[in-house]
């Protein structure tokens, strides 16, 4: 018969017990509270002054987190460097040459490494970084659930096909929202991230060039810095009335048939979603607050948590 030392059984169900709730662990607003205290403080801070430095930045970071969850996951895969061994998602059709803000999540995980070695994940902090790009800028907060872990994998596959095209109809936009669990009312709303920010020519050309539905002078101010052939580089706005401001305008600019992208009008086309875009039009108070519940929604698509993962001491590759 088998004798048990009770004080090794303890121990062995501690362990165990720690082991479980480390692999089951969810995300949690005060994650960070007692490793890192000072972390969310250290992100505002340094979004804020990046803002300050560009207003376009703010723009950039949301668009940076809306393209890391919508391929593996909110896992921080976007923002891996590519080597000679490994392919990442930055050179991707909608990524490369195109997203921006790498060097201020770099600047960020800088100064957290050095306050917080090991602690604070890249994921965690583009999730941050992009509610604070929103708030700061005019649209309301939200409590971020913290506890993200690190990719050790992208798929530049995945973010062609996944990422939604702005040449897209509004049944394209439904199918890559709904593959992700959005349904067409949280497409219309999260498609209100392109209230600021800007768009190069070569995605709007054709817009304003061929399509019916597009007010004719909002297509010939743009045409002013995006002729027929060649300025494919060129930059115009995406809301044509506070480009650097989170607000509604974006609905409106819909109403005026002034949305920058194919994609952008069909959410105000004589289809399912004018009645939705009529009352963010209208309503600023109840668009900004939906748009908050839907990044929550959207921070927590396919976290790695637990024992999944890394945390990476660079961002740009994984940890040797």
């Amino acid at each position: 018969m088998a004798v048990y030392n009770f004080s090794d059984l303890k121990l062995s169900f501690w362990l165990l017990s720690f082991l479980i709730g480390i692999v089951s662990s969810q995300l949690s607003p005060t994650f960070y509270g007692t490793s890192c205290p000072g972390a969310l403080k250290v992100i505002r801070k340094e979004v804020a002054a990046a803002i300050a430095k560009e207003k376009r930045m703010g723009a950039s970071l949301l668009r940076l987190h809306f393209h890391d969850c919508f391929v593996l996951g909110c896992d921080g895969s976007v923002l891996l460097d590519d080597t000679p061994t490994f392919t990442g998602e930055k050179t991707a059709f909608p990524n490369v040459n195109s997203l921006r803000g790498f060097d201020v999540i770099d600047k960020i995980k800088s100064r957290l490494e050095s306050q917080c070695p090991g602690i604070v994940s890249c994921a965690d902090i583009l999730t941050v970084a992009a509610k604070d790009s929103v708030n700061i800028l005019g649209g309301n907060g939200w409590v971020v659930p913290l506890g993200r872990r690190d990719s050790t994998t992208a798929s530049r596959d995945i973010a062609n096909t996944d990422l939604p095209g702005p040449n897209l109809n509004l049944s394209g936009l439904a199918a890559a929202f709904d593959k992700k669990g959005f349904n067409v009312e949280e497409l219309v709303t999260l498609s209100g991230a392109h209230t600021f920010g800007q768009a190069r020519c070569r995605f709007f050309k054709n817009r304003i060039y061929n399509e019916s539905n597009v007010n004719p002078i909002f297509a010939a101010k743009l045409k002013r810095n995006c002729p027929p052939t060649g300025g494919d580089d060129n930059l115009g706005n995406l809301d044509a009335l506070t480009p650097t401001a989170f607000d509604n305008a974006y609905y409106v600019d819909l109403k005026l048939k002034a949305g920058l992208f194919h994609s952008d009008q069909q959410l105000f086309n004589g289809g399912p979603t004018d009645h939705q875009v009529f009352v963010y039009s209208v309503n600023p108070f109840k668009f900004k607050k939906d748009f908050a519940n839907a990044m929550v929604k959207m921070g927590n698509l396919s976290p790695l948590t637990g024992l999944n993962g890394q945390i990476r001491t660079s961002c740009r590759s994984i940890n040797p």
